[in-house]
């Protein structure tokens, strides 16, 4: 089972859609392993948008993010990055297929209202910075022989 790091954005909390994305996962099959709200601290914007400090746009990113609380969310699954890529969508939410996150609920690529993350290594990063020990629960699901065949969850 993999897991991956789920952000819903200030945006997200503003615009009332918490619950509406939370399903979204939820009926795929991911489990919620982890969730909290929380607001961001400027030395963590930093630290996840790394990569993205020296662009001109990043302060307001920053301001954006670091403003308002955001939800964390870790879920787990079989190929759970990559299935929950595919339903976010495009970070570029004008151009995020129909059906996805970002597709229903965005016009923007930074107010996209999710952040998602983008391999197996960096959601392996992204949850150890966002949970800590005790913040992550394991447990079985029921639902599991529903959502998967038995030689998946091997």
């Amino acid at each position: 089972m993999e897991r991956t790091l789920v952000l819903l954005k200030p945006d997200a909390l503003q615009r009332g859609l918490i619950g509406r994305i939370i399903t979204r996962f939820e009926e795929k099959g991911l489990k919620i392993i982890g969730l909290k709200m929380m607001k961001m601290p400027p030395a963590l914007a930093k630290e996840h948008y790394a990569h993205l400090t020296s662009k001109p746009f990043y302060p307001g990113l920053e301001q954006f993010m670091t403003h308002n609380p955001i939800v964390a969310m870790c879920v787990e699954g079989v190929e759970a990055v990559e299935a929950t890529r595919s339903i976010v969508g495009a970070t570029n939410a004008r151009k995020a297929g129909a059906g996805t996150i970002r597709g229903d609920f965005s016009m923007s690529t930074s107010r996209n209202v999710i952040h998602a993350s983008d391999s197996l290594e960096t959601a392996k990063k992204e949850v150890a910075r966002f949970f800590r020990e005790g913040e992550l629960f394991a447990y079985p699901s029921v639902l599991n022989g529903y959502f998967y065949a038995e030689d998946e969850l091997e």
